[in-house]
């Protein structure tokens, strides 16, 4: 990728005009990313209820749209920056293969490229090896890495429209980034399904797990939107998104088309209930509104910003492990009396849907509502440093992430 003169992302960059609105395509982006972990969220529930029948299902439909989308709206607003762009729009911008667009576009060309690939290799290995046993084939792989690289180009796209807006397009930016934040943790929540079931949550494997990717993204959320409560708007975005598809699949009739089937369903299967992440979300915010972000006054760029940045570059770590401890401390708080519930009749309700998520392809049975390895992956001292350990590095790159999308403005 090159860039000429100006067009450096870091805080070194020259300034760049500030546009006074919101621009119609940051929102047309955000509709697109939300098309795919809703969309994946129905493939799931698909292949758990019918099988696979066919590549073109509404559920595949969607997620094609949702990388599809904005990849179409960034590849004309490429070509309008490039041959009618105002001096604005260009400043904005980089080049590449002369083209020039904001930053997020080439990322999510490239992650619009591998979900397109990953879609006759999908229909191949289906085709070759029958139905799915885990989430995380060979062929999901592909599309997974698309899906993330989709949902980071939009990322940096909104981002860096939030941060050139002006007044009160700025409040609504921020609210927008919070959402789009929100709707990442759930496409990261689906990759990791086969690892949070309420049944794992009593293992150390599982914090393990959720240690990896959400402090990142809360922690990112809280950094650099420009609303207060990011973190927490992201996290009631993944949870209401989750919720919804609990209540509205089930409503729709359904029946297995590929045997064995062990558990015979007549209507689609809702996934799992989802994690209560907005606890330490909640916290997260309220410890970034005491001392976790920039001074709003504090120059974006230039060497006067380099220089404070390096002044209190311990913070950002201090700050990184206070941030590992108390997600650790809140998710362990929450998650393990809450899915002893989840696990309980008092859970067995369409809301709750303590049985409900389990595919026709498994056998029913008393280990449903039951613990999975009980009494051997137990909570360790070990397990418990490599969760902090895991919490601490994620934590540190969500802080790093956020500053460099609190002053991206190309």
């Amino acid at each position: 990728m090159n860039t000429t003169s100006g067009d450096n992302l870091g805080p070194e960059a020259s300034p760049v005009s500030e546009s006074p609105g919101l621009p119609r395509s940051v929102y047309l982006a955000v509709v697109g990313l939300a098309c795919l972990p809703i969309g994946l969220l129905w493939d799931i529930s698909h292949h758990s209820t019918i099988g696979r029948d066919t590549f073109w299902t509404p559920a595949h439909l969607l997620i094609q749209f949702g990388g599809i989308l904005p990849a179409v709206l960034f590849a004309l607003i490429a070509l309008k920056t490039t041959f009618r762009g105002t001096a604005e729009e260009r400043n904005a911008s980089v080049s590449f293969w002369g083209l020039r667009a904001p930053i997020g576009v080439w990322v999510t060309a490239w992650g619009a490229m591998a979900m397109m690939s990953s879609a006759p290799f999908d229909d191949w290995w289906h085709n070759r090896y029958g139905l799915d046993v885990k989430i995380l084939s060979p062929p999901h792989s592909v599309l997974g890495l698309g899906l993330f690289a989709v949902g980071m180009g939009v990322l940096l796209f909104v981002f860096s429209s939030q941060n050139r807006a002006t007044g009160g397009s700025q409040a609504r930016s921020g609210l927008i980034c919070a959402l789009a934040v929100g709707i990442m943790i759930t496409l990261q929540a689906d990759f990791t399904t086969e690892y949070t079931w309420p049944n794992e949550q009593h293992g150390s494997k599982f914090y393990t797990v959720v240690a990896i990717p959400f402090p990142l993204l809360l922690v990112l959320a809280a950094r650099a939107t420009k609303v207060r409560a990011g973190a927490t708007i992201a996290a009631a975005t993944y949870l209401l998104i989750y919720i919804f598809m609990i209540l509205v699949l089930p409503l729709f009739p359904a029946h297995p088309k590929l045997a064995p089937v062990y558990h015979p369903v007549d209507h689609m299967v809702p996934p799992a209930f989802p994690l209560l992440l907005i606890v330490p979300a909640m916290a997260i915010d309220l410890i970034s509104g005491w001392f976790g972000r920039p001074a709003k006054n504090a120059p974006q760029q230039g060497p006067v910003a380099d220089t404070a940045t390096a002044g209190r570059w311990w913070q950002d770590w201090l700050l990184a492990a206070v941030f590992a401890v108390v997600f650790v401390v809140l998710i362990f708080a929450v998650q393990w009396p809450f899915s002893s519930f989840l696990l309980s009749d008092a859970a067995d309700n369409r809301f709750f849907a303590r049985s409900g998520h389990w595919p026709y392809f498994s056998q029913p049975g008393e280990w449903m509502n039951r613990f999975f390895e009980s009494g051997k992956d137990l909570i360790t001292l070990k397990g418990t440093v490599l969760t902090f350990v895991s919490a601490f590095i994620s934590a540190r790159i969500g802080l790093l992430l956020g500053n460099y999308l609190l002053r991206l403005k190309r």
